[in-house]
């Protein structure tokens, strides 16, 4: 096994549709497990069959992973800037479309795309879940 670090996110039970959403929006290869779809033996808890146990989102530069958020009720906001996600595109082009995808699926402006003071083009955008997507591109 190769040596990795991929990003997890615990989402309150939108883990699924999250990551099919961000599938149709970046491409890569999607797998969801469900805890119904596992052998439960020596769980210290029942979980809800349709939860996600785990998901990978394998883009050709890194990788999601995420399950849904098995708390005790506790409230843990996602839209913020705790949970962000940087996303470095060839080309200021690619970024804008994909910024439109993530608006046109339901998000929200954060920061314009624009050449930021260091050179490089920068900006964000909250998806529907909350999430913060931060984008760059090369300013070259």
């Amino acid at each position: 096994m190769v040596t990795s670090l991929a990003t997890y996110i615990a989402l309150p039970g939108t883990t699924a549709e999250a990551m099919e959403h961000w599938h149709e929006v970046f491409g890569g290869e999607l797998e969801i497990a469900r805890y119904g779809d596992m052998d439960l033996q020596g769980m210290p808890f029942t979980p809800d069959p349709q939860a996600v146990a785990h998901a990978t989102l394998t883009l050709p530069g890194g990788i999601i992973a995420g399950g849904d958020a098995m708390d005790d009720g506790t409230d843990y906001p996602v839209r913020g800037t705790a949970y962000s996600l940087l996303y470095t595109a060839d080309s200021p082009d690619e970024a804008r479309e994909l910024i439109t995808k993530l608006l046109d699926g339901g998000g929200s402006d954060g920061m314009p795309f624009e050449r930021a003071p260091w050179g490089d083009w920068y900006g964000q955008v909250f998806d529907r879940y909350g999430v913060m997507w931060a984008f760059s591109s090369p300013g070259a």
